[in-house]
């Protein structure tokens, strides 16, 4: 099916989904009782769906959490410039919460016996004037480029944003964790059944495909991970399956909510304020 009648197949069933629920009552019920919540996360992406993205989660009233880097975008700037500063102050607004991705989208990709005390990382970022280089870094520079994110975050939005990263991938080892953990950021996946797919090529998994098995795996207390538009996927997945997903899981039930109200972050949000 073309990417447009996907997409548009996609918001009637959104919009079925919600109006044979109850419409409105529905989503104000589950969000009085949240018995059973789920944790949605975008990192940041090349930002072409980043607007369809603010929309739909207005439109139900959903907050979310966001993973900033300043990775590449469509428009030829990155997710972090002057020019996307006003969407991400609009988030802000709304309710939503931020965390760093590393500044320079920096994958870890192995570990470097210490030296004079600091720990070492074969590090190589994705973004910025090092993109593609394998470098030799200390903690303290993996710590600073956690927190250069941070800092850029605060700055267009006026929020704190929230002492956790997310490392670009998933790649860590425990030595990376625990030094991300001394300069006060501590490490966020995502679950099994979070991992929505829209990085894997469409021809393989196309939309209908992967919204079915995120409405049938996901279950209470999930972190569910998305991005702000992935460069090698030819039907985007925002908003063709983000807005039926976040209908769906409404009308079964789910709440969400940022991972400020995540049990296994609370406390150490509370200690690194």
């Amino acid at each position: 099916m073309p990417a447009e009648r996907l997409g548009r197949a996609a918001r009637r069933l959104a919009v079925a989904v919600v109006a044979a629920a109850g419409g409105a009552s529905v989503v104000a019920a589950a969000a009085a009782d949240c018995s059973k919540p789920v944790y949605l996360t975008f990192d940041t992406g090349h930002m072409g769906v980043a607007p369809l993205v603010a929309d739909v989660l207005k439109r139900h009233d959903v907050h979310v959490t966001f993973f900033a880097a300043a990775e590449r975008t469509k428009d030829g700037g990155d997710s972090l410039d002057d020019h996307w500063a006003p969407w991400w102050k609009a988030r802000a607004a709304d309710g939503d919460e931020f965390a760093s991705h590393t500044y320079d989208h920096a994958y870890w990709r192995a570990d470097l016996p210490d030296e004079n005390g600091q720990k070492r990382f074969i590090i190589q970022p994705s973004a910025g004037p090092q993109s593609g280089q394998r470098l030799t870094w200390t903690q303290a520079q993996y710590c600073q480029n956690i927190r250069k994110s941070s800092e850029r975050l605060a700055q267009i939005t006026g929020k704190k944003p929230l002492p956790l990263y997310r490392a670009p991938g998933g790649k860590t080892s425990p030595k990376l964790l625990e030094a991300a953990r001394a300069c006060g950021y501590m490490y966020v996946g995502w679950s099994p059944a979070g991992f929505l797919g829209d990085e894997l090529p469409s021809d393989k998994y196309p939309n209908q495909k992967l919204l079915a098995q995120a409405l049938e795996r996901i279950r209470p207390g999930d972190i569910l991970l998305a991005h702000l538009g992935i460069w090698s996927r030819q039907d985007p997945w925002a908003p063709a399956v983000l807005e039926p997903l976040v209908a769906g899981l409404q009308q079964r039930g789910f709440c969400f909510r940022t991972l400020r109200d995540h049990p296994d972050y609370r406390a150490w949000i509370a200690a690194h304020p």
